[in-house]
């Protein structure tokens, strides 16, 4: 496995355009485009303010990058690069910016989600839809663009509008049998909308595209209920998670559960293999570094060597508590002997019957300062000649 080398990044804002080609990242106020084969910089965009949100158009042309402390929106041209566009959103603010699946439409979401204001880059025309309603997924688009799923909030109820994408005109509009409405999801297909309410309630409804209900499901009650929802590829199947540890699988026809896989905790079934991935270190041959041999492959040593590297060893030690008994050169001897010891012993030194003698002998004998005429005095060490 190759690894690049590493690149400043900003928030954690990097994707991959989906046509796989160029890799946008973000550094404070700038944008960068690279070719994703060779990492090579291709354009270099400069924004008026830290950048917040990315993202690609879905034919990869056009790249957003949304201001949310200012309420702008700027879009750049990756065939066009002197070609830009800017949205401000004023005083209404900016929460959230997304594309339009046909990749020239910008839906911006006012602070306070008072309404989504649709921008359109080949006309500069502006649409508004107002109420949307701030929960975990209240937009959705069909796979193939032409309808989106709004989820509304209007008089304490909730409500679903259904509008066609060309013109951005309202379809369907109707009420849901929820308490509070969490999200919303087309199936593959764009025949069936589902929608389920908050966790502090199961419960999930199906609905066609003209708005009639079609099936309700509720697993059980009196407990935290949906926590996340997904549709199979070929719209057959609808899985539901919840939060207590099991996943329902429902069926287009009559939309009852056919089955349901559990995610316990603990495994107690020993019929159950569990796959674990193990952290492996290639094997170090020694014999083809050239590392010094370590000292536990050493030969042993000599006995003469080893009385030797003893004795300087100790003598090492002698001398050490000898300077250290001469800073207590104004206590008596035992004093000094006793200040000695201790300090060796903090010191992690082995005491020397030398040290005491030589330190009492040193005591008891005055010191000359001066020997002879311009001769500095010194300290005799063990071993000296006096």
């Amino acid at each position: 496995m190759n690894f690049s080398e590493v690149f400043k990044l900003s928030s954690l804002l990097c994707k991959f355009s989906p046509d796989g080609k160029y890799l946008a990242s973000c550094v404070q106020y700038r944008l960068v485009v690279r070719d994703a084969n060779t990492l090579q910089i291709c354009q270099l965009y400069t924004c008026l303010d830290q950048i917040q949100h990315i993202e690609w158009s879905a034919d990869s042309l056009f790249i957003l990058c949304a201001l949310y402390k200012r309420g702008l929106v700027q879009v750049w041209s990756l065939e066009q690069p002197e070609w830009h566009c800017k949205i401000d959103e004023g005083s209404a603010g900016l929460v959230a910016s997304c594309w339009s699946p046909d990749g020239r439409h910008i839906l911006n979401t006012t602070e306070f989600h008072l309404r989504i204001t649709v921008w359109s880059l080949c006309t500069k025309s502006v649409s508004y839809i107002k109420y949307p309603k701030a929960c975990q997924q209240g937009i959705t688009f069909t796979r193939d663009g032409r309808y989106l799923a709004l989820a509304e909030r209007r008089d304490c109820k909730d409500y679903v509008s259904i509008l066609v994408c060309s013109d951005w005109q309202l379809l369907r509009h109707f009420d849901t049998d929820t308490q509070d409405l969490a999200g919303i999801e087309w199936a593959p297909n764009g025949c069936v909308l589902a929608a389920w309410d908050s966790c502090l309630e199961y419960k999930i409804l199906l609905y066609s595209l003209d708005g009639r209900l079609l099936s309700t499901f509720c697993a059980y009650e009196w407990s935290l209920g949906i926590k996340s929802v997904a549709w199979s590829p070929s719209s057959q199947f609808l899985a539901v998670g919840s939060y207590d540890g099991k996943v329902r699988i429902l069926n287009h026809v009559t939309w009852k559960m056919i089955t349901e896989f559990g995610h316990p905790a603990t495994i107690n079934n020993p019929k159950i293999v569990v796959y674990k991935e193990a952290e492996k270190s290639p094997p170090l041959v020694l014999g083809r570094l050239a590392f010094p041999p370590p000292r536990a492959a050493a030969g042993p040593l000599s006995s003469t060597e080893s009385e030797w590297r003893q004795r300087s060893h100790w003598d090492g030690h002698q001398a050490l508590q000898c300077r250290l008994a001469r800073r207590s050169s104004g206590n008596t001897a035992s004093q000094g002997r006793a200040q000695g010891q201790a300090l060796c012993a903090a010191a992690k030194f082995p005491p020397s019957p030398v040290f005491h003698a030589e330190a009492c002998r040193r005591q008891s004998q005055p010191q000359d300062r001066h020997r002879g005429a311009g001769l500095q005095s010194r300290q005799l060490l063990p071993g000296d000649e006096e």
